[in-house]
């Protein structure tokens, strides 16, 4: 292990103007040259903090955290520095979490965030300040000339940071360097004050920097070329190995060990993968549990009612199998602690409901839980479809449970608005998201800065498949007729063997859509935050994988205008029945077996029918010929590039309409254990749920067990593959299967697996779908109404329809 230097200021793609380094290949480098700890300090924010201290625990490197913050003086605000600030501690890490969310909230200057000095001196306890070299005010003071302004500068800096304070010394042959240099040196000795050799790294390699003067001149809007562009960076700022640092600094050593004491002094570890809720309020006299148990065996008898006649003989049957499942689901729930979450979502909902703000009946893997179905979370009954709660929450794997609610678009942000007011404007936010430079795009923006003829990009960006997730190597590898452009085109070559150096890196910030987070505290104990200089509102700064591994639980508020166009065409549908005397119309008590319906459907007359109005849709509805609710259930599943390529879609359909046998994977046990799970897709695995069925009833596995099976297969990991396919033999032969047909089972799970989709999803969106079918059928007028109002986007155009 070589500790004889440590890098202090390195900046990572998340620096989003100046840095190329990907947090991963960072610490790799920084282990491969045995260093034992390397510091990140990107510009004005954390964005990659618990990616960087994830992939060095990883490395084996140990993490500094740290950031360069744009400083302002409170007595002269148009001078503006650079101050690099290291976490020594829990607490330096909390002050700087601090100082950089204050900076986007109340320090936006001119396009950028500040702090000021002022801050920085309330919020010193736990933090090692480095001076930030010629960019820094001491800097800055000296290359003026200015000494007297760099000495008492120094002081007060020596004064707020005690034996905390160093200046830097830079050698990467920018201008004005040497200056600098012996200036810092001479300023540094009178004071006593300690010095630290830093490389202002900004890329790893030095065959690097010309991708990276591409990288500043894509976000700075400049070429190449242009000789009036600022040059403010060298090729010598990458990572240096410790030898390179000692030769360098070969005669100020100490500035050499010091970055090493630096690192030693910074002992920070972020806590991961403890969750943190809210307290929601509970009457007195209640705790949590006993309140969550009474409210969901309250919420369960409401929904038996509408679902069934009290009065007949299957009713005890019914609310046994009812009840058993919701205390299974309710003991799960509780031993992971999450009451608290559904009390939270079930809140928020409730008032969307409670104040005319439609609710979608459910989205994902949520719509499996009768817990959500008695809490009026969801509105779809998972025993009725055989959705299974072990998809949504898991008691073999603990994570958080995480419900997508759809709202209407009208509404969301009322509903955000609420949450915001109800938990604390401090302790609500939205979540950022990284956009990044993708395939195409990063073609044109690269020939752009190298100063090529447009029509050079056009052509050589059209080239690349119009294909979600396509890369640059992967376009290369398909695509014959781009390897001969390159191959005979030298200027389109350049610019491709740039494109692939910045290919994927982070370009900008945004907001997840729907993402939202609730802490049960001020956000930045948590996390820090970031707002745009527009005033676009507050976002965590890690994105949404982060921010819960950060601890703060995720809710996605998302907008559906198909929700908005089912209210607006009720409003229409009530105003005419009340003309008349009639009841309103329920739209979730409308039947689900509605012959004209159906008709309608399989006549595919489903324009702006949610999600079948496709032309890709329609043809397969012809083919398919929808005559149950189950089946529009399974045509959300089956229209997928995978069924539709692997001949799923027409086996599915031949079977359906007898045109092919109707069998089952072994006949032979067809009716004591695959016939039930398999008989409403007509043999065929459709179903991510089935797969984990098949797992319980044939191979004797939990559901927890085989969500669990159900994972491994979807991320194809050959260790963890061979392990669940030892359990499932295993148990499959316990129960008297041969090995061999076991065998052949788990192998066409295993295929199947690949093409499944989440059931609880697809019901939740087919109940949507059947609602404007069946609007439509029953209320053509009011229904496209409603929709030619949501095209023009203006809810005041629907009173011409009233």
């Amino acid at each position: 292990m070589n500790d004889s230097f440590v890098h202090l200021r390195v900046h990572s793609e998340y620096s989003l103007v100046d840095g190329l380094i990907r947090v991963k290949e960072l610490t790799k480098r920084a282990a491969s040259l045995g260093m034992p700890a390397v510091a990140l300090t990107d510009l004005n924010n954390f964005y990659a903090l618990i990616k960087f201290q994830k992939a060095a625990m990883g490395a084996g490197v140990k993490p500094v955290f740290g950031c360069d913050l744009l400083m302002r003086d409170d007595d002269d605000p148009d001078q503006t520095t650079v101050i690099c600030l290291l976490a020594q501690n829990e607490k330096g890490y909390r002050n700087l979490t601090e100082l950089i969310s204050r900076a986007y909230q109340d320090g936006q200057y001119l396009g950028k965030a500040y702090a000021y000095r002022s801050w920085i001196e309330q919020a010193s306890e736990g933090l090692i300040a480095l001076s930030g070299g010629r960019e820094g005010d001491v800097g800055q003071a000296l290359l003026s000339g200015k000494v007297d302004i760099a000495q008492r500068s120094l002081e007060r800096w020596l004064s707020v940071f005690p034996d905390r304070f160093y200046i830097e010394l830079q050698r990467t042959g920018r201008q004005n360097e040497d200056d600098y240099l012996h200036a810092a040196i001479d300023l540094a000795e009178r004071n006593n004050c300690p010095v630290v050799a830093t490389n202002d790294v900004r890329f790893l390699d030095a065959e690097e920097f010309e991708a990276h003067d591409a990288r500043v001149c894509i976000r700075d809007g400049r070429v190449l070329d242009d000789p009036r562009r600022p040059r403010n960076y060298s090729d010598q700022q990458y990572l240096r190995s410790p030898e390179e640092m000692a030769e360098l600094f070969a005669d100020i050593p100490e500035a050499l060990q010091n970055s090493v004491e630096i690192a030693k002094r910074c002992n920070l570890t972020i806590q991961l993968g403890t969750y943190y809720l809210p307290e929601y309020p509970i009457p007195e006299g209640l705790t949590q549990e006993s309140y969550f148990r009474k409210l969901c065996h309250e919420g369960l008898d409401q929904r038996l009612d509408f679902l069934f006649d009290r009065n007949s003989p299957e009713f005890e049957a019914y609310q046994t199998e009812y009840r058993d499942r919701l205390e299974f689901e309710l003991n799960v729930i509780l031993q992971m602690g999450f009451p608290g979450y559904f009390l939270i979502v079930m809140d928020f909902i409730q008032w969307a409901k409670d104040h005319d703000i439609p609710v979608g009946p459910g989205r994902g893997s949520g719509a499996g839980s009768l817990v959500a179905y008695a809490l009026k979370i969801t509105d779809l009954d998972p025993i009725q479809y055989d959705l299974l709660f072990e998809r949504f929450l898991n008691p073999e794997r603990v994570s958080m449970p995480d419900f997508d609610v759809d709202f209407c678009m009208e509404g969301r942000d009322r509903v955000i608005n609420y949450v915001a007011d109800n938990y604390g404007r401090d302790a609500v936010s939205q979540i950022i998201t990284f956009g990044t430079m993708a395939a195409k795009a990063v073609v044109r923006d690269v020939a752009r800065v190298q100063g090529k003829a447009y029509g050079l990009a056009d052509k050589l960006s059209k080239m690349i498949p119009f294909e979600v997730g396509i890369t640059l190597e992967k376009a290369y590898e398909q695509e014959d007729v781009l390897r001969e452009f390159l191959a005979a085109d030298e200027q389109a070559q350049e610019i491709w063997d740039m494109a692939t150096q910045l290919e994927g890196v982070v370009r900008g910030v945004g907001k997840h859509a729907g993402g939202v987070v609730i802490a049960p505290s001020k956000l930045t104990d948590f996390a820090p935050l970031y707002c745009d200089d527009a005033g676009g509102g507050l976002v965590t700064q890690f994105d949404k994988s982060d921010v819960e591994e950060a601890g703060l639980v995720k809710f996605d508020f998302l907008g559906l205008r198909t929700l908005t166009i089912i209210h607006w065409a009720l409003k229409i549908v009530n105003a005419q029945r009340a003309k008349l005397g009639e009841d309103p119309l329920d739209i979730m008590s409308i039947p689900l077996q509605d012959r004209p319906t159906f008709e309608m459907l399989k006549r595919a007359e489903t324009t702006a029918v949610f999600q079948l109005e496709s032309r890709g849709m329609k043809d397969l509805i012809k083919r398919l010929l929808p005559d149950c609710f189950e089946d529009i259930i399974a045509l959300v599943a089956l229209f997928r590039p995978g069924p539709l390529q692997s001949g799923m879609v027409d086996d599915f359909i031949n079977r359906k309409h007898g045109r092919a046998e109707l069998a089952y994977p072994h006949p032979q046990y067809q009716h004591e254990c695959l016939k039930p799970v398999l008989e409403p897709t007509y043999g065929i695995i459709l179903y991510q749920e089935q797969v984990m069925q098949i797992a319980q009833v044939m191979g004797g596995v939990s559901l927890g067990g085989a969500d669990l099976l159900r994972r491994a297969m979807g991320k194809k990991n050959a260790a963890e593959m061979d392990k669940q396919r030892s359990l499932f033999q295993n148990g499959a032969v316990e129960k008297g299967f041969s090995e061999e047909l076991a065998s052949n089972i788990f192998d066409l799970m295993e295929k199947f697996a690949g093409y499944g989709f989440n059931k609880s999803h697809s019901a939740a969106y087919a109940l949507v779908s059947y609602q404007t079918a069946w609007l439509k059928t029953h209320y053509p007028a009011p229904f496209m109404a409603a929709v030619m109002s949501s095209e023009l986007d203006n809810t005041d155009k629907i009173v011409i329809f009233i």
